[in-house]
């Protein structure tokens, strides 16, 4: 009987030994699924938190791109109105280095033809004094 007895508390032993090997693990099991659940908590907070800030940011550059091109277009219509003026005054200018053309090609024949007369009439005093000697 002392075998058969010995049998018995030596199974109870590894049994209760095991039992609270099995308590130990599934309590330490736990505690490590608490941290895990917590790591994933935080890190949702923290993605949700990047998340917002990177919406924001992006918002934010955003209406400053907008901006910029409410002033890139405010200053390409002022540039292509100087633009308009400087032909305008292009123009004007063609048409007058036109009139100054015209006037100095009056002058010119002014010119031509005074210098036409002094040269027949120095063709006539040049006669006239050729004349006198004969």
């Amino acid at each position: 009987m002392g075998e058969f007895v010995r049998e018995i508390l030596t199974k109870a032993i590894k049994k209760v030994t095991l039992e609270l090997i099995y308590e130990v693990v599934d309590e330490r099991t736990k505690s490590i699924l608490e941290l895990v659940n917590e790591i994933k908590r935080r890190q949702e907070e923290d993605f949700r938190y990047l998340n917002n800030k990177i919406d924001t940011q992006i918002g934010q550059l955003r209406q400053e791109m907008a901006q910029l091109e409410q002033r890139l277009d405010a200053q390409i219509g002022q540039l292509r109105q100087e633009m308009g003026q400087l032909r305008q005054e292009i123009g004007q200018l063609r048409q007058e280095m036109g009139q100054l053309r015209q006037e100095i090609m009056q002058i010119t024949q002014k010119v031509d033809s005074q210098i036409s007369q002094l040269n027949q009439r120095i063709d006539t005093v040049i006669q006239l004094i050729v004349d006198l000697k004969r």
